[in-house]
C-alpha cells in the first residue's frame, strides 16, 4: 500500500515539475547588440516569412531559425508566427518549388543561434530566455 502512494506521489511530482517548467520557458527574439532596430511581432513575422529582408533601420536582416525538431522552433512558430511547425514549412515548401523565397538557415539549439548572431549583425534569431548571454540583445515579444 505505500509503494501506491508512493508511485502515486512521485508521479504527480513529476507531472507538476513538467507544468512548471513549460510554462517558465519564454522565447525572446535576439539580435547583435549593435543592432538598433525596432522590433514588434509583425516586423519579426515579416522578416521570418520571407516577406521583408530589412530591418526597420534599412540594414539587411537574416533569419536564423532552429531545426524542426527543437522545442523552441515549435514555440516560436506557433506563438511569434501564429502557425504550426508544419504549416511554416508547407508555407515554405511552396515558396522554395515557385522560386519565390529560401528558408531561413537553420541550426541545432540555443547556443548556436547565438553564435551566428554573436558574429553576424545582420542576423536575427530566437531562442529560450534562459539561454540568453550578453553576446546577444535580447527583445522579448509577448
Amino acid at each position: 500500500m505505500h509503494t501506491k502512494t508512493l508511485y502515486k506521489s512521485v508521479i504527480g511530482i513529476a507531472i507538476g515539475c513538467s507544468i512548471a517548467f513549460s510554462s517558465l520557458a519564454e522565447i525572446v527574439v535576439v539580435v547583435h547588440p549593435s543592432n538598433d532596430a525596432a522590433l514588434d511581432k509583425k516586423s519579426v513575422q515579416r522578416i521570418f516569412l520571407g516577406k521583408s529582408n530589412k530591418f526597420s533601420g534599412g540594414k539587411e536582416a537574416i533569419p536564423i531559425n532552429q531545426v524542426p525538431s527543437s522545442s523552441t522552433r515549435n514555440s516560436f512558430d506557433s506563438d511569434t508566427l501564429g502557425r504550426s511547425s508544419s504549416q511554416v514549412s508547407a508555407y515554405w515548401s511552396k515558396l522554395v518549388f515557385t522560386g519565390k523565397g529560401i528558408p531561413p538557415k537553420e541550426v541545432d539549439n540555443d547556443a548556436a543561434v547565438i553564435s551566428v548572431i554573436a558574429d553576424n549583425q545582420n542576423a536575427i534569431g530566437y531562442v529560450d530566455s534562459a539561454a540568453v548571454t550578453g553576446a546577444v540583445k535580447a527583445i522579448p515579444l509577448n
